[in-house]
């Protein structure tokens, strides 16, 4: 078998493992860890854990969600972000292949992964992803089909825009409708898609962030509508969208 033909079912297998560290980077910023020390185990109950019980998506199924120690539940979370890891591996080496673009787009997704998941869980997007992750995206220009000042242009329009509706918000209504975490993210974001996809990016970033405050809300009768939804993610979401499939939507769009 060719490495070209093999390789989407390897990058689909590293997606996975990088999950599991993805997981560990969530948890660990949230408690207020070192993503390093002590090795992996159980919150409630402190289990070391032996290497089968750290197999991406098969040891949850195994342990039937639960620790083999002390029996508290697994959140689901852990194989939520294994899965979503692997499939867009996955879905990033059927569109790129082997090659440094895939490499580029496989660390930056995994920034967005992290950061998406704290900032659902303590409303956070940490500076030390999101600034870093500007610069590394302005450099990953060279490399990843968005010319240079494309992605300056981008970053630039993208945080600007946000930094727009931020003071907006703060004027006229007198509240925080933007938090500057979005504002640092869209620096990120805006060089990674270039200026021409902003308008792709933060459409689906709106869309599907109204269709998850929507399914919210409606679950949550009462006090959905009193509850803050975090946006880096569907940032993060819409970013994904176009870059995976940016292409195809201005080509139908365009009626081509």
């Amino acid at each position: 078998m060719e490495f070209e033909s093999f390789f989407p079912v390897l990058a689909l297998i590293v997606g996975l493992c990088l999950g599991s560290f993805y997981n560990v980077c969530i948890h660990r910023y949230v408690t207020g860890q070192s993503i390093v020390l002590p090795g992996s185990h159980c919150p409630g109950c402190g289990h070391i854990l032996s290497w089968w019980e750290n197999i991406p998506l098969i040891s949850y199924v195994l342990l039937l969600g639960r620790c083999r120690s002390c029996r508290q539940g697994i959140s689901p979370v852990y194989p939520v972000v294994e899965s979503l890891s692997g499939i867009l591996a996955l879905f990033l080496a059927l569109k790129f292949g082997f090659g440094l673009e895939w490499l580029a787009y496989m660390l930056f997704f995994g920034l967005l992964i992290v950061a998406s998941f704290i900032d659902l869980k303590i409303y956070i997007l940490p500076d030390i992803i999101t600034l870093p992750g500007a610069l590394l995206a302005f450099g990953a220009s060279f490399i990843l089909p968005v010319f240079w000042l494309d992605a300056l242009l981008g970053a630039l329009l993208g945080a600007g825009l946000f930094w727009s509706l931020q003071w907006a918000y703060r004027t006229f209504k007198k509240v925080e409708g933007l938090g500057t975490g979005d504002i640092k993210l869209m620096l990120m974001l805006g060089a990674l898609v270039g200026w021409q996809g902003l308008p792709i990016q933060i459409f689906a970033a709106a869309l599907t962030g109204l269709a998850a405050s929507l399914i919210y809300m409606k679950k949550t009768p009462g006090g959905g509508m009193q509850t803050p939804i975090p946006f880096g993610p569907f940032l993060a979401l819409g970013a994904v969208i176009y870059i995976l499939a940016g292409e195809n939507i201005w080509t139908w769009y365009l009626g081509g």
